[in-house]
């Protein structure tokens, strides 16, 4: 079973780029969700609001 993970990075020459930023808390492999006007964090609850 695919965990669909591969679809939030692209290659980029040599280089693989991650499509979403990552959590500040949680760090490295737990990503942000977009919504329509904040991003927020699953895991540990971390929100951004948009301007």
């Amino acid at each position: 079973m695919a965990s669909g993970r591969y679809k939030l990075y692209t290659v980029e020459g040599t280089q693989v780029v991650a499509q979403k930023r990552h959590c500040p808390r949680c760090g490295p492999g737990v990503f942000l969700a977009e919504h329509a006007d904040r991003v927020a964090c699953g895991k540990c609850g971390y929100t951004e609001f948009k301007k």
